[in-house]
């Protein structure tokens, strides 16, 4: 039976991805001028040549996404490869709304396309590939409206814009991720303190026991950064899908932070009461994850609990008929 709704589902997909196709225009101009622009920035996309030996700019954002610390852990940009294939299957989700629109050629759209060529000059020049990866997705915007139309680039804007989590955001964001280590390591000390009772101990972003059993730094990784772009995708997502007024949307925004600094408190106290009733290495065993990494995982239940609690409460209530008289 499993195999038979597979096939099932794959048929029907297929079924719906060939009306699609058959109903979007100007699929060939489109495809030359993408193929054009991507090969620009695989050629003349990468100006840093000191730091990541490549003159292709996809070569610079893999090598940033797939980057690994001393542990041989992932770091906080890894999050950058999975979001094209979220962003696939959201415009897949609004794909009979797109064809349903006025296809048509649309030459305002070259304007978005130049934009996005000053922007890579400036970032080509400046060596600054972020700024690139800006210039690339500009233009990609402006390609589509100039072979499907303004009418397109309106109902594509979301998702489209959840590409801008393809910039590696981690080395910029410093001065917001050191103040949410010191914000957690104090959370955690006064829960320890105050509410159980352990003796707990902080130093800057260091957390230790007062007898010297185990001690913890509030490292780059227990920061918040990792969740934090997790949480901002999850929030973007939840906020475009659901809610159409922005006032709505800016609450979600505002909860980005605050949860993110809960999830990465659960985690850290985690590890304290592990390494408290345990010993340091059962703290550091927790802390590398568990049994299939499930404790990395603790950043994210506030953040996805939260999230959805706070969009159920601002639910956008449609008005119920007036019954006749």
């Amino acid at each position: 039976m499993a195999d038979q709704s597979t096939v099932g589902i794959l048929d029907e997909f297929q079924t719906e991805f060939s009306e699609f196709w058959r109903r979007l225009p100007n699929k060939g101009f489109f495809l030359a001028l993408l193929a054009c622009w991507l090969g620009l920035f695989q050629f003349f996309g990468n100006a840093t040549l000191g730091y990541v030996d490549t003159p292709s700019l996809f070569s610079w954002m893999i090598n940033s996404y797939t980057a690994r610390d001393l542990d041989g852990n992932l770091q906080d940009d890894s999050m950058g490869m999975w979001v094209p294939l979220l962003v696939l299957g959201l415009i897949w989700w609004k794909q009979k709304e797109l064809v349903a629109q006025p296809l048509k050629l649309w030459g305002p759209g070259l304007l978005v396309v130049v934009c996005g060529m000053g922007l890579h000059l400036v970032g080509y020049f400046i060596q600054q590939p972020r700024l690139s990866i800006v210039a690339l997705l500009t233009g990609i915007y402006g390609l589509m409206g100039m072979a499907w139309g303004r009418e397109w680039m309106r109902k594509i804007f979301f998702p489209f814009f959840l590409l801008v989590f393809l910039i590696p955001f981690s080395t910029l964001i410093e001065p917001i991720t050191f103040p949410l280590r010191l914000i957690a390591a104090r959370i955690v000390e006064w829960i320890c303190q105050e509410l159980l009772l352990l003796n707990v101990l902080r130093e800057g972003t260091m957390l230790r026991d007062g007898a010297g059993h185990y001690q913890y730094d509030v490292a780059g990784p227990c920061s918040g950064i990792r969740s934090l772009m997790a949480v901002g995708l999850m929030a973007t997502v939840g906020s475009f899908v659901f809610f159409k007024q922005w006032r709505r949307r800016a609450v979600l925004f505002a909860l980005v932070i605050p949860l993110a600094v809960v999830g990465n408190v659960l985690r850290l106290m985690s590890i304290i009461i592990a390494a408290k009733i345990w010993g340091q290495s059962w703290g550091n065993w927790v802390h590398e994850g568990g049994p299939g990494g499930i404790f990395s995982l603790l950043p994210y239940v506030p953040a996805i609990f939260g999230l959805i609690y706070v969009g159920q409460w601002m639910e956008e209530k449609k008005p119920e008929p007036t019954k006749p008289a």
